[in-house]
């Protein structure tokens, strides 16, 4: 949900503490796992808010980020590289109901919970999501 695994690690540190410290709040009419997950999906958001109010003021070329920087020894395949990329160009409650579904691997009436979407709207999220990244990816022959 936040492209660099910084800005998660950031967030999830964030999340985990003030789970803790409203830990004696959780009445526990959610699953601990769902109300936890809740406290992270609002973190990512406010992050992504952030960021946003943040890119208004600050302009960033990424060719030349691109060019400076040290290349990476990972090992990417590039299909991976792509799925991000087309991760990025999803609208952000897209790729939120992607992730959730599809990486978290949570059940609808969770992430309902968490993003206070209607299980329908996050269905048709996911599927505009699915739709939209097999569009993107439509030239790697191993992408259905």
């Amino acid at each position: 949900m936040l492209d660099t695994r910084d800005d998660a690690e950031d967030v999830t540190q964030d999340a985990l503490v003030r789970a803790y410290r409203a830990l004696a709040v959780h009445d526990g009419r959610t699953t601990f796992r769902t109300w936890l997950f809740t406290i992270l999906v609002n973190r990512c958001r406010s992050a992504l808010a952030i960021r946003a109010r943040r890119s208004r003021w600050f302009y960033s070329d990424g060719d030349a980020v691109e060019r400076a920087s040290v290349p990476s020894h990972a090992a990417d395949t590039e299909l991976r590289v792509e799925l991000a990329r087309a991760l990025d160009r999803l609208p952000a409650d897209q790729r939120e109901a992607f992730l959730l579904k599809h990486v978290e691997g949570l059940e609808y009436t969770e992430m309902a919970v968490m993003t206070g979407a209607s299980v329908s709207a996050l269905k048709m999220r996911v599927q505009r999501a699915c739709a939209g990244l097999k569009q993107e990816l439509r030239e790697y022959d191993n992408v259905g």
